[in-house]
Parts: C-alpha cells; structure tokens; sequence
C-alpha cells in the first residue's frame, strides 16, 4: 500500500478523486456550478480567491450530495489518501454532529429594514439595535484550532463538501480574503450614506452576507488589526442574531486571538462571543503530519548567476508553451493598476523588487495568485535588518501563494528558505526562546531556514516561521502535483 499523503495536502485530492466506476465526475466550469445556488450578489475580486481556485480545480462528485463527513472520511481513509487517526475520528464527530443538524435547518432571506421616516431623518440617524435572535436559535458553530499541518483545510473542505443539499446558500472563503471583501462593503454602505452618515453600517452588510449564505466556513482566523478587530465584534454578533452558522479554522485558541493588540479589551467582547456560539475544538493529536519525509521537486533554484537565469527562463517558457507572451498586462485592484511584467495566459512572472520592493498589499498580491495559477519569481535577495517591510511583503505573497496554491518557481541569492535568515555564520544559539518554540511548533528548524533577527515581535516571529514552513511544503512534489492550474 503507498504512503498516505500529509493532511496538509490531502484537501486537493479528496476533490479530485472517483471513488470508484460509480461515480459520476463533471468537471467545475464556473464557480456558480460549485455553488449550486449562489446569490445574486457580485464578488469582489478577492472574496473569488477560494472560489475561483476551488472551481478551476475541482471535479464535483455527485454522491457527495449523499455521503456525510463520517462517510466520506472513511472513504478517503480506505482509499489511501490521509492516515486514519483516533484524534480526527473525534473531530469528525463533531462535523458529523452539526451536518445532522443541518439537514433541517433553512432560514429565510432577512428582507430591508423599512425606510426610516422623516422624523427618524429629522431626529437620528440609523437605528443601531441589535436584529432580535432567530427562533430556534442557530446551531452552534464550530471553531477548530490548531497547529500547521494538522489537517484543518482538509476538515473544513470535507464538511464544506458534504453539506446537506438544503443548505442552498453556503460560502467558503479564506478568512483575509472575506475581511477585504467586508472592507469593501463597509465603504460601500457609508458611500451610499452620503452626508447624512450611518451610525451603524455592520447591520447592512451582516444583512447581506446572511442573505448570500446561510453557512459560512472560514479558514485561516486571525486577527491581526484594530480595525478588523472593531469589526468582528460587531459583525459575529449580528450575523448570529441572524442566525448564520460559521465554522472556521485557526492557529490559535480563541483566548489568543488579537493577543497584545491595540486596545485589545474591546475585542474581548468578541472572544467571549466566540466562546460562547461556537465549539471550541483543538485539533492536535501529537502526531506531526508535516514531518513525514517528501522528497523536494526542483522548483527553487541559487545562486543567482547565468545558469539559474537560463535554467529558469527555459522552465517559463517551457509553461508557457504556445501562448503568446504578454508584457505590462494589467491588473485593475481597488481602482489601480498593477502591471505584470510578463505573462502567459495563467503563467506570470516577476522580479523580487517589481513584487516587493513596491508598496503593494495584501489584496494586490490575492489577485495575483488568482490571476495567475503559476507564478515565476526570480531575483529574491537575503533581506537585512533594515528590509522589514520587503519581507513582510514576501511573507504576504507566500501567503497568498500558499492559501490559493499557486506554483511558485523561484531564484535567490540564497536557498530560498534562507533569505529571511542572518550570516550564514550564525547558529541556533541566536535564537530567542519565542522563536525556538515557534519553529519547533512549526515543524521547521534553523539547520534548513537559519536564524533571524528581522523578527522580534510575536506575531512577526509566527508569520515568518510558518512562511518558511510553507516555503519547505511548496517546494515537495506532492505540492507540484496538486499546485497550479496555468
């Protein structure tokens, strides 16, 4: 029997497999064929990061309208694709749980609070009382945490893939993507507002977003920003109120979340929301999928010299193939322009300092990665310590890369995992204890990815560990086999 695959990757397989001659396979032409039912309302470009990578890559299975988390995990587990493990098996449980639930559970489409009258104009503006909670309440919704390489995606698809076919209205997004797209409909609201102001523009869009899904699965919480944390207090409460069920995935307990942030009391509030509406589910079993041995592909190539430059020139143009190259394609996001230096039809490709070394964001570089199902990146140089922002922008990109599993072909002055790293003379022993643990955790070590003094706080320490965790995953075969759509 062949080696089960690492959790971590098993997601893209659970969709691409005919479990047997009886099975009907029809390819994913559109996202509104993933989504059956998908509402009316026009996605912004990074809320479709999920969304367009899940339907250019996915084979729908129609017996999974049938099967159930439970079923379909011992599928996979017979067929090879990820280790049966007791720890999960308790997980699916509870997947399996909230699927029964499910299976009699509608809510109706929540229509416009009436126009307020002249006097309401005259003396206040927009009501900010909370929607009255849905009778029966929602079923709880689920939140799983743990650490990288514990199979969350893979349970979020799994559940995701499986729900019942009465839950017409559902949603998977990463969870960054969906808070650009709340971003974007916030400004929206208070726009339409004009002067007169809107004391309350979460109500609105908490409205909207319960009417497009009924479930709402996120992958990859975090709160990162005051802003975002503001938010998300106000938001879950009313998307609860009107009775949408989340589950979502996350590296930390909800306890940590926003932890040492600005004004981190008011998120409390938040956190004890979360605590109290979901159930609070941690993912590690002890075993470490990330550390089972995978053989790397070529896809990161050093030093930079002649060599490299050829070699990764004829890999381009090799995927290229006969699509005519594109020179400054652009891009349009969030009202500007984003030139690709050259480009392929899905292929494109990129200098560091033309990815980099501008002043772009995180919504720039998820459309590049859903743009584009590989990307090229060469001329990537080991960042000192005063290029902090040039490696937050490159953890950003990995990220992004990561989330929409781009394949990504590098060339660097170093090997790849090490451009974050100090002279190569330094050991471990520079290590503060924070960032021993955290790569510890991460299932990485400083003998591959060096040592670093870029980072010094918690939240930074994490980003570049699991960059570098995900750097070493991106480079294995498994992942060239699954990455990539161009």
């Amino acid at each position: 029997m062949r080696p089960a695959r690492p959790l971590a990757l098993a997601a893209r397989h659970v969709r691409s497999l005919a479990g047997n001659t009886t099975i009907t396979l029809r390819r994913a032409t559109s996202t509104a064929s993933v989504t059956a039912t998908a509402p009316q309302h026009s996605p912004s470009n990074t809320d479709s990061l999920h969304r367009q990578k899940h339907a250019d890559n996915l084979f729908t299975v129609d017996h999974l309208k049938s099967v159930s988390p439970r079923t379909r995990y011992h599928e996979i587990v017979a067929q090879g694709i990820i280790r049966d493990d007791p720890h999960q098996r308790s997980i699916i449980d509870k997947l399996q749980g909230l699927h029964d639930q499910l299976t009699t559970y509608n809510t109706p489409l929540i229509p416009p609070p009436p126009p307020p009258s002249i006097l309401d104009k005259f003396f206040s503006r927009a009501s900010t009382v909370t929607p009255p909670l849905r009778t029966p309440p929602p079923p709880k919704g689920l939140y799983l945490y743990g650490d990288v390489g514990t199979g969350k995606s893979m349970l979020m698809d799994l559940f995701y893939d499986t729900l019942p076919p009465n839950i017409c209205r559902k949603r998977r997004v990463h969870f960054h993507a969906f808070m650009i797209d709340v971003h974007k409909r916030v400004h929206a609201v208070k726009a339409q507002a004009g002067h007169e102001g809107l004391e309350d523009p979460i109500l609105p869009v908490a409205r909207d977003l319960a009417n497009e899904a009924s479930v709402l699965c996120f992958d990859e919480f975090q709160v990162t920003d005051i802003v975002d944390a503001m938010i998300l207090r106000r938001l879950f409460e009313c998307l609860h109120q009107f009775g949408v069920v989340c589950v979502m995935t996350s590296n930390r307990h909800p306890n940590d979340l926003y932890k040492n942030g600005i004004q981190r009391s008011s998120f409390i509030p938040c956190i004890e929301h979360i605590k109290a509406t979901f159930d609070v589910t941690d993912l590690d079993s002890g075993t470490d999928y990330r550390r089972i041995p995978r053989a790397l592909s070529k896809v990161y190539f050093h030093p930079l010299d002649s060599s490299t430059d050829a070699e990764i020139n004829k890999l381009f143009n090799t995927f290229a193939g006969s699509q005519p190259i594109e020179y400054n394609r652009p891009l349009t996001i969030w009202g500007r322009t984003l030139n690709v230096p050259e480009s392929a039809g899905r292929i494109a490709k990129f200098t560091f300092d033309e990815l980099c070394g501008a002043p772009l964001s995180a919504a720039d570089y998820i459309e590049v990665t859903r743009q584009f199902g590989t990307v090229f990146l060469v001329d990537v140089k080991r960042m000192s310590i005063g290029e902090k922002d040039l490696a937050r922008r490159f953890i950003t990109f990995i990220d992004a890369c990561y989330e929409s599993k781009t394949k990504l072909f590098t060339t660097s002055e170093v090997p790849i995992y090490q451009v974050f790293s100090d002279d190569t003379g330094a050991d471990s022993q520079s290590l503060s204890d924070h960032q021993r643990s955290v790569m510890d955790d991460l299932g990485i070590s400083s003998d591959v990815v060096g040592t670093s003094s870029l980072f010094s706080g918690e939240e930074e320490v994490f980003a570049f560990a699991r960059a570098c965790s995900r750097l070493v995953q991106m480079g294995t075969k498994e992942w060239a086999m699954v990455a990539g759509d161009g």
